[in-house]
């Protein structure tokens, strides 16, 4: 009987967690960030820490519905026709200076291991163009 009622309670008190559906920008943003760390073929630890810093920075999130957002947008990145339909969502839903700050989490993904590797740069540089995003803006 008390365990119920301090569920209660928790439930009550805690905050809502957010909701990322799957016409969220900020989930096709992820999705983004996700397939720029992962399109090398290596993941480290730094792009997937640079990956929480900036989602949790760039759209003020607690770490745990940050970590919500990566599980949400793995999961739509591999299952997605193709990458390129995060960056259309994107280009149609945020303003220029929104999208730059997209395409600036990228770059900063991209070189968060120190290098920027050939496949990372194309998809950034692919990913700004159909933003509307001129470059460069490491």
């Amino acid at each position: 009987m008390l365990d119920r009622f301090f569920a209660l309670i928790t439930d009550l008190t805690e905050a809502p967690h957010e909701a990322f559906g799957d016409d969220d920008y900020r989930l096709a943003a992820a999705a983004l960030l996700v397939h720029v760390m992962a399109v090398d073929g290596r993941v480290s630890a730094s792009e997937r820490a640079r990956i929480q810093t900036v989602l949790a920075a760039g759209f003020a999130l607690s770490a745990g519905d940050t970590e919500r957002l990566i599980e949400r947008a793995v999961d739509a990145e591999a299952s997605a026709d193709s990458w390129t339909s995060f960056a259309d969502l994107l280009a149609k839903r945020l303003d220029e200076d929104g999208r730059r700050r997209i395409v600036s989490m990228m770059w900063s993904v991209v070189l968060a291991d120190g290098a920027a590797a050939e496949l990372e740069e194309a998809v950034v540089e692919r990913a700004a163009a159909l933003m509307g995003v001129e470059m460069p803006l490491r």
